[in-house]
């Protein structure tokens, strides 16, 4: 591009044959020749930065050449020059008025590349079928030039990417695209943003004055990146914040990714061999700790920048320019080697996700099926668009667009969406913008409900008799998790105080460990995403504690759920008792189902580190039945436990049993889910 815009300025011949193309001659304005003398100074600036090529520079001409028009609007090689400019700045769509007034002005104006750049200025202002028409004359004048088969096959390119466009907008995505505000935008450019999955902390890039350091980048003058945190107070995000020096210096440093739990953070850094590496930085006690690297398997000697972590904390889904992939960027996937405690070889995710052109901007979802990234290939509109990707028998499905107007002609990047599946944010360049890339949220609505008309105004206008007063517009897309996502606080059930806990996410099912999870140090809190389609238990442990427990079983169609639960911790001493959540039996059965082995084991493991207590195993049934026929059942389930862990190791005179039937509810009985509170097995200590 820089090649050909340059030769588009060089070859550029403007003469005084179209009269309105106006020179800034002094014979042209002899009733303001002080007005002349300071126009022809900006120009003269403005033609400075211009001349020099660089693509990061030309937006700085702008103010002076914009200065020099405001003197004289009609003179053809500005416009021109500003149509340029315009072009290479973060309001790109600015271009197309510049170029139409310079052709307008002087009709041979810088006829081999007019066409492209007049299609590229349509193309950013969304006026499709105009934009093909435009690059389709640019390709007569390429292939009448006998020009390089690559510049050829670009403008086809964009022809693509303007029907692309011209398709994806008939039918727009039910959306609302909300800019956040002064609190997170200015003028400077923002962008990566990141989120907890609650939506409670949003981390993003920013290239503001005050970054740590103060520098500025010498190749497009902006400083440096820091990263900047918001919280989310009573649904207001408090105004950014830069994070510091322990997270940010006074080079490039840029949000990468962020757990779902919002407690570790990656961060993009340059390298002075041009790439860039990814580091990781969590948070603790005293807050962030400093940034280390991700290691070998992650970073190359080649450019690393956005990854992604799953919601088990197992896979981290990066970015990487690396040699072998399908062209450009790519999206790579590493497993966490629990033995060696370090990231994998990575694995290439393949040409249906990866395109011949970059990839940017990977998010995993924390329902663990659907990866959100930005790309340059597929079926763009243009620049990068955003797409999904969902995981269907281990494998990922072809892509898809996310639509209009969510993605736009100039570049959509960064696309992160929170746990319900409802709300995203994004950085994007629009109309409502304070003047560079901002953060914007979307809200993802429902199907669309069109009323009906009565009878009467259907007889009318000849349409057959519906009885029902709404019908939802069936094409309407629309987007919902399937998970659960659970939060709350881990306590001490005394004091209240915070307690820094293990938090072991099992599979029931097969009693694989599938995780663990830190509660937070400095105030307890937690938060874990359950994907639909496992029976999970939570097991929450600390030293001195006894564990508590939590089920979920979630089937495939589970739909979603936002959960606060504070668990409560109780030490271990003589009169504490705690639910065994994860202890399974059949109906009307005492015998004891596989799923229940991990909270077994669990039982056994406690009894083994503490050799000293003795238990008791108590049985409860709801209110259903006789008494003598609950008594008999809980009695039959307390001692299925007890038979168990002695069967495991546990000496026999350390474990008594007991059914109590239906006569110490914990839940009314008057509700299915009370009931199923009440059908529990307890573990208490006696002594």
């Amino acid at each position: 591009m820089r090649t050909l815009l340059a030769a588009a300025a060089i070859c550029i011949s403007l003469c005084a044959s179209s009269q309105s193309d106006t020179p800034f001659d002094k014979a042209y304005f002899e009733q303001d020749k002080e007005g002349l003398k300071l126009a022809k100074s900006n120009l003269k600036d403005g033609d400075k930065i211009f001349d020099a090529g660089n693509d990061a520079y030309y937006n700085l001409a702008i103010p002076a050449y914009e200065a020099a028009q405001a003197f004289n609007p009609n003179n053809a090689e500005l416009n021109f020059r500003l149509g340029v400019c315009y072009l290479h700045s973060a309001i790109k769509n600015r271009c197309l008025k510049h170029f139409e007034k310079a052709q307008a002005l002087h009709p041979n104006v810088n006829p081999d590349n007019i066409n492209f750049l007049l299609g590229r200025g349509h193309h950013l202002n969304e006026h499709w079928a105009e934009a093909v028409k435009f690059y389709e004359a640019q390709l007569v004048v390429l292939r009448t030039a006998r020009a390089p088969e690559d510049e050829i096959n670009r403008v086809k390119r964009f022809i693509d990417e303007a029907k692309n466009g011209m398709e994806l907008s008939k039918e727009k995505e039910r959306v609302w695209i909300d800019n956040l505000g002064s609190a997170i935008n200015s003028i400077s450019p923002e962008y990566a943003p990141l989120i907890s999955t609650d939506e409670r902390v949003l981390i993003i890039t920013a290239r503001r004055e005050n970054s740590v350091g103060g520098l500025k980048d010498s190749y497009d003058n902006l400083p440096y990146e820091d990263l900047y945190i918001s919280e989310n107070v009573g649904g207001t995000w408090s105004p950014l914040r830069n994070m510091g020096e322990v997270v940010n210096t006074s080079g490039h440093d840029a949000s990468s990714g962020l757990a779902p739990d919002g407690n570790v953070l990656f961060v993009f850094r340059g390298t002075s061999r041009g790439g860039g590496d990814v580091f990781v930085s969590r948070r603790g006690p005293e807050g962030w700790t400093k940034p280390k690297d991700l290691g070998k398997n992650i970073n190359s000697n080649e450019h690393e920048s956005a990854v992604a972590l799953s919601y088990d904390g197992l896979e981290l889904y990066f970015i990487s320019e690396r040699p072998g992939g399908f062209g450009g960027k790519d999206i790579y996937v590493s497993r966490w080697d629990t033995r060696k405690e370090e990231w994998g070889i990575a694995t290439n995710l393949g040409p249906t996700v990866n395109s011949p052109y970059d990839e940017d901007g990977v998010f995993i979802h924390p329902d663990g099926k659907t990866l959100y990234y930005s790309s340059k290939g597929h079926n763009t509109i243009g620049g990068n668009d955003i797409f999904y990707s969902e995981k269907v028998d281990g494998k990922w499905a072809k892509p898809k667009n996310i639509g209009y107007p969510i993605n736009t002609p100039d570049d959509d990047v960064f696309f992160v969406v929170a746990a319900d599946g409802r709300t995203a944010y994004y950085s994007s360049i629009r109309p409502d913008g304070f003047g560079d890339k901002d953060i914007y949220r979307i809200t993802f609505l429902g199907p669309a409900k069109i009323p009906v008309l009565n009878v009467e105004d259907q007889l009318i206008a000849g349409l057959p008799n519906r009885n029902v007063e709404l019908a939802v517009q069936p094409e309407v897309k629309i987007r919902t998790s399937r998970m659960v996502l659970l939060k709350g606080l881990v306590l001490d059930d005394e004091t209240g105080a915070p307690v820094t806990a293990n938090i072991d996410l099992i599979d029931n099912r097969t009693a694989e460990i599938l995780a663990t999870f830190k509660s937070n140090p400095a105030n307890g809190s937690y938060l874990v995403s359950l994907p639909a389609g496992r029976n999970y238990g939570l097991n929450f442990n600390a030293d001195g504690y006894l564990f508590n427990s939590l089920n979920f079983d979630l089937p495939d169609t589970a739909l979603f759920q936002d959960i606060y639960k504070e668990i409560r911790l109780k030490k271990i001493k003589v009169g504490k008792s705690i639910v065994l959540r994860n202890i399974f039996f059949d109906y009307n059965q005492f015998t004891i189902r596989s799923e229940s082995k991990s909270e077994l084991d669990r039982m056994k493991d406690l009894l083994v580190e503490n050799p000293t207590i003795k238990v008791e195993i108590s049985g409860h049934t709801d209110n259903v039945g006789g008494d003598a026929y609950n008594i008999k059942l809980s009695d039959d389930r307390a001692k299925a436990v007890v038979d168990h862990l002695v069967g495991a190791g546990i000496d026999q005179s350390r474990l008594t049993y007991k059914g109590y039937g239906k006569s110490v509810p914990i839940a009314t009985n008057d509700t299915p889910e009370g009931r199923q509170e009440n059908r529990r097995t307890e573990f208490k200590i006696v002594e």
